[in-house]
């Protein structure tokens, strides 16, 4: 179980296996096509190509898309698709968000995280190896080993968040040196999204589970800065979530930007139908450039 303000440490060797992807320029195949865990997921894993959602995740991967060298910043996002942890809006929430990092000179690394049903601690399990790995190839990758953060939309947002709150330090780091959190599921709490909490947690969650992934109740004075983007109408993740983790990091002195955007709902991610698409990642930029810089 999970512990407030615990530090994490998973000893063992790292085994991954490399293989070509024709978008992006590596796919790795976390704990080596073998995780230390199961899921219970039993049907194959699906991918939706109209609507780019992926289902039944039971093997995790990264999906490596690395800028051009004469634009590289040495900047590195681990990218978690969201889905309510029951599946991964993958195009949309990853593949178009890496290509657009790439842009700015950033490398995007999607994180094909596992579907937890009902097993809380799969996907941060994940999302650890994923820094893990990322941090230890930086050289080989082209990022520097300290400019490395973790976005998030939606669940995919509350991983990114429990991945801030609850990291390992010793040996290879966990801690994500920033977060970028699109309308994220934060608490487990009264403004929690139904789905995600019980793809999460299950039925009858405990007061203890409950306690420790409402992210906005783990933050400490080493939690990364953070910036946070959502739409003041998102009738699916309320805006309190967001309102309560940057209140929490406030509270911490931790650097934290927010924008509510007047209107949008939910699950914009990088489509250009949203209102304030232009406007958001404008925003986005300056605040990466701002985090390049120090």
């Amino acid at each position: 179980m999970l512990k407030r303000k615990r530090i994490f440490v998973f000893g063992g060797i790292l085994s991954l296996f490399l293989s070509v992807s024709m978008s992006a320029q590596k796919v790795v195949k976390l704990w080596g096509g073998n995780p230390p865990t199961v899921n219970g997921i039993t049907e194959s894993e699906k991918y939706e190509k109209a609507s780019g959602w992926v289902t039944n995740v039971s093997v995790p991967e990264l999906h490596i898309y690395l800028p051009d060298g004469t634009n590289n910043t040495g900047m590195a996002v681990v990218i978690c698709p969201g889905g309510g942890y029951a599946g991964l809006a993958f195009d949309h929430e990853g593949v178009q968000f890496a290509q657009w990092l790439n842009k700015q000179g950033i490398a995007g690394i999607i994180l094909k995280y596992r579907m937890p049903n009902k097993h809380k601690e799969i996907p941060l399990d994940d999302a650890w190896q994923a820094m893990r790995y990322v941090r230890s190839h930086a050289a080989e990758l082209g990022i520097k080993s300290d400019k490395i953060g973790i976005a998030g939309f939606s669940a995919g947002g509350h991983l990114a968040a429990t991945a801030s709150t609850h990291f390992a330090t010793s040996g290879v780091s966990t801690r994500p040196d920033f977060s970028i959190l699109f309308y994220p599921v934060i608490t487990m709490q009264v403004a929690t999204h139904g789905g995600s909490k019980y793809n999460l947690l299950g039925e009858n969650a405990s007061q203890a589970d409950t306690y420790t992934f409402s992210n906005e109740k783990q933050v400490n004075v080493n939690t990364p800065p953070a910036i946070l983007l959502l739409s003041d109408d998102d009738d699916s993740v309320q805006p309190a979530n967001s309102i309560a983790y940057y209140d929490a990091l406030k509270m911490n002195n931790i650097a934290a930007t927010m924008y509510i955007f007047p209107e949008g709902g939910h699950g914009w991610g990088m489509r250009e139908n949203f209102k304030y698409h232009t406007q958001m990642l404008t925003l986005l930029q300056m605040w990466l450039k701002d985090i390049q810089a120090k």
